[in-house]
């Protein structure tokens, strides 16, 4: 029988639940599929760990005892972002992360990683409310603020909470394959998981909701239909006014400029058009962004990659989680 894939999970006081449960129940369904996981929670000391709602969670084994590790993963807690990460907890991470051929971190474990240098040169994201407090913090860590999860060789980060499911789900599906991948998010009734490169909120989720009407409408129009003329003078006139006044309003209302903001939306279509299987050509028109080489530029811009490596890269992804990562409404935006 093969050795078990062995999985600590660093865990210490104050830490978020879910950032633990989740990977694990992951971890834990895959066996009956036939993957081999053996889950070993891990804490600076040893002993039980309070969690951020009260819980004790436990028994733990010390760092220094845990021996080898298939994969280490760091879990998260609300006050990595904001305290100084004390040096019991870099240590006991510094000895997981040294006995681990991968290492992983959920939400805010990030700030962990960051700490050790484990992120230095690659690409790394976190919980969206501290995506640019890592980057200022540490600017040698190459932040991508919207993505769902970021593998970047034998290191991955997630995104919020709930993202440890999506990582966790891809580490079944490098390990085990996208078959089995498949078997335990249907098992878990999730999906298999969103994308790593798609955004943790839509670009009108992220908007802050303006409080001119007129602006609202322009904003659920592009939604409703990014491959439309939303030129900043078709825009203008739609409202009406100048397009010196609307600049002026979106930057007020939206905080930042209407092309951008269009783009960004565009991009967004064009993502989901390529996970449902549209060409390259076809996305760019569908989406509004024009051509290939128009959609190569806005793809190279925001994400780093072509659209062509984009769809590879996500291909394993069912059709039905690319459509619901957040996809905006037109209702959404009209009744906010």
């Amino acid at each position: 029988m093969a050795r078990a894939h062995r999985v600590g999970i660093l865990v210490f006081d104050g830490l978020t639940m879910l950032d633990v449960s989740g990977p694990a129940e992951v971890l834990g369904t895959a066996h009956r599929f036939g993957a081999s996981y053996e889950v070993v929670l891990i804490s600076p000391r040893g002993g039980d760990v309070l969690t951020s709602a009260g819980l004790r969670l436990g028994p733990t084994v010390a760092a220094h005892e845990v021996g080898h590790l298939d994969t280490a993963i760091i879990a998260g807690g609300d006050r990595l972002p904001v305290q100084v990460i004390e040096e019991e907890l870099l240590t006991a991470a510094r000895v997981v992360a040294a006995a681990a051929q991968r290492v992983a971190s959920v939400c805010t474990g990030a700030f962990v990683l960051a700490a050790l240098g484990a992120l230095d040169g690659r690409r790394a994201t976190t919980h969206w409310r501290h995506t640019d407090r890592l980057a200022r913090h540490y600017p040698q860590v190459l932040v991508q603020p919207d993505a769902i999860f970021v593998m970047d060789g034998h290191v991955v980060t997630s995104a919020g909470v709930s993202a440890g499911i999506d990582l966790a789900l891809a580490l079944v599906e490098q390990d085990e394959g996208a078959e089995v991948a498949r078997k335990v998010a249907q098992e878990l009734v999730v999906f298999l998981q969103r994308p790593g490169g798609q955004s943790q909120f839509s670009v009108a989720a992220r908007t802050p909701v303006p409080l001119n009407a007129k602006i609202r409408e322009l904003l659920a129009a592009v939604v409703a239909e990014p491959g439309a003329d939303h030129s900043l003078t078709t825009m203008a006139a739609a409202i009406p006014t100048s397009t010196r006044h609307l600049a002026r309003l979106f930057q007020e209302e939206v905080g930042t400029t209407p092309a951008r903001w269009v783009e960004r939306t565009r991009l967004e279509a064009a993502q989901r058009l390529l996970l449902e299987g549209h060409s390259v050509t076809a996305a760019a028109e569908l989406s509004g962004l024009g051509s290939d080489e128009s959609l190569r530029r806005v793809f190279g811009r925001h994400l780093g990659i072509t659209p062509s490596e984009y769809r590879q890269r996500f291909a394993s992804t069912r059709r039905s989680a690319a459509s619901s990562s957040a996809e905006p409404t037109v209702d959404a935006l009209s009744a906010r």
